[in-house]
């Protein structure tokens, strides 16, 4: 989990610093958007880790069961499946946590380039 929370820390920081970077012109108008759309990314994936977390949590109070037999694979494919079902989660809306990240970023984003 360190190394999503670092990766998605860098993404965000090339992020606003291309945004801070951009003009008016159609092509810094276009390179805004993709900034957007990066954003919007990262976002999600935050989103995503933070469901990803809050799952494996809710996951290991559960008290485990040997009903099925003791397998050594189990618990990386419940991660496994954990991980995607968490991407899907935050791609279909999640809780609103990107969306709100997202408002609040891109505010002070635009903040940023009015100084």
């Amino acid at each position: 989990m360190p190394d999503q929370g670092a990766a998605f820390a860098a993404r965000l920081e090339k992020a606003v610093q291309a945004s801070e970077q951009a003009g008016t012109s159609p092509a810094a108008a276009s390179a805004k958007r993709s900034e957007d759309a990066k954003l919007k990314a990262a976002c999600q994936e935050m989103e995503a880790v933070f469901l990803n977390m809050m799952l494996s949590r809710m996951r290991a109070s559960v008290p485990k069961t040997k009903l099925m037999g003791d397998t050594s694979g189990e618990e990386t494919m419940q991660s496994l499946l954990d991980t995607e079902l968490t991407k899907n989660m935050a791609q279909a809306g999640g809780m609103g946590l990107a969306d709100m990240l997202y408002r609040q970023l891109s505010k002070s984003t635009v903040k940023g380039q009015a100084r």
